[in-house]
């Protein structure tokens, strides 16, 4: 293969993806290249994949999906000053314009011109290279591995979840929905010094996972009266803060009722239907906090810091490992295993798949 080529799994249309020889990305003059390490499939990917869209977002036209990653610099830019050749890096895969309103006020994940990796039409990292302005590049510890480098962008969801319900060590916590945003949030509230966490999920393998990363005690919500569970576990004392990450409508309707007077409600999970019923009353009566999240801000450095400091693995939601050539049998474990994976990392050099 030539310097100029590189491979990439391409989505052409729903439900088929090629891996092919595509060019090579090209850095700019504030732009790094990166070698990719690894890659995590994302829930969005799946659904790209299946539906060919999400919300506004169309795949009109051949793209490169995936977002979650973690590589080398292989080459930077003139103007680049922050990273150099060698260097080990997560990516944040967000370049916001840094000149709007939102920009300037550290809400830079509102940007109205960001460019998203994997936003159709922008392709993403199932590929061997990409290239991204350096400033959205943070440096690895020598201790912190590519897979948890990969893991910092899902778990910037839960980070920044916790800030915006402005959490700490004395909160009691619920996460609603466990996939692999809702496991991670587990391990981000540990960050923020939270240890009465419940988690709730109508899925044996991910309740049990959740036990493993880290919460108190877990709830089957189609089994048991979730309210009756929380009093009993928590001693009558209920919930302050609720993480809602299934996207249920049910679960988010029922968040009001769940959670303390005077108590914080953070949406993560997208619904599928674009209005739910709420009892307003409640809410105002109870005068409840409630947040809602979109991706993330500000938040690379932080966890990088708060892992250093930490005994937190977040290799553990990963459970299923493929070389990028492999692609189509990791799109059908992340879309149809829901039973028995989490999180599924992709490898575009095959001697980093761990046998």
């Amino acid at each position: 293969m030539s310097n100029g080529m590189m491979r990439a799994a391409v989505l052409e249309k729903p439900l088929s993806i090629a891996l092919k020889t595509v060019q090579r990305p090209v850095p700019g003059p504030n732009d790094a290249l990166i070698k990719v390490h690894c890659i995590g499939v994302c829930g969005s990917d799946i659904h790209y994949y299946e539906h060919g869209k999400i919300g506004r977002y169309v795949v009109e036209s051949p793209i490169i999906l995936g977002h979650e990653l973690a590589g080398e610099v292989i080459q930077v830019g003139d103007q680049v000053t922050n990273v150099t050749v060698g260097d080990r890096v997560a990516v944040e895969p967000g370049v916001t314009c840094g000149r709007c309103n939102f920009c300037k006020s550290g809400r830079y994940n509102l940007c109205p011109e960001v460019v998203f990796m994997a936003t159709p039409p922008v392709d993403g990292a199932w590929s061997e290279y990409v290239a991204i302005r350096s400033d959205f590049l943070f440096k690895l510890p020598e201790d912190m591995s590519y897979e948890e480098g990969a893991l910092l962008e899902p778990l910037s969801v839960g980070f920044h979840a916790m800030r915006r319900g402005k959490v700490g060590p004395s909160d009691r916590m619920l996460i609603l929905g466990l996939g692999p945003i809702g496991l991670l949030a587990i391990q981000a509230a540990k960050l923020f010094g939270v240890t009465e966490i419940i988690a709730s999920d109508v899925v044996p393998f991910r309740r049990e996972m959740a036990l493993k990363l880290g919460a108190a005690a877990v709830i089957n919500p189609l089994q048991d009266n979730i309210s009756e569970q929380l009093s009993l576990l928590t001693g009558g004392d209920g919930i302050d803060v609720i993480i809602e990450s299934s996207g249920n409508s049910q679960a988010i309707s029922d968040t009001i009722r769940l959670v303390n007077r005077g108590g914080r409600i953070v949406y993560i999970g997208l619904p599928t239907v674009d209005q739910i019923p709420m009892d307003m009353n409640l809410l105002i009566d109870s005068e409840l906090d409630v947040y809602g999240v979109f991706r993330y801000a500000n938040t690379y450095p932080a966890a990088i810091q708060a892992l250093k400091n930490s005994d937190i693995d977040l290799r553990q939601s990963i459970t299923h490992k493929f070389a990028l050539h492999d692609v189509q049998e990791a799109i059908d474990v992340a879309r149809t295993r829901k039973d028995t994976s989490i999180k599924v990392m992709i490898y575009p050099d095959n001697d980093h798949v761990e046998k």
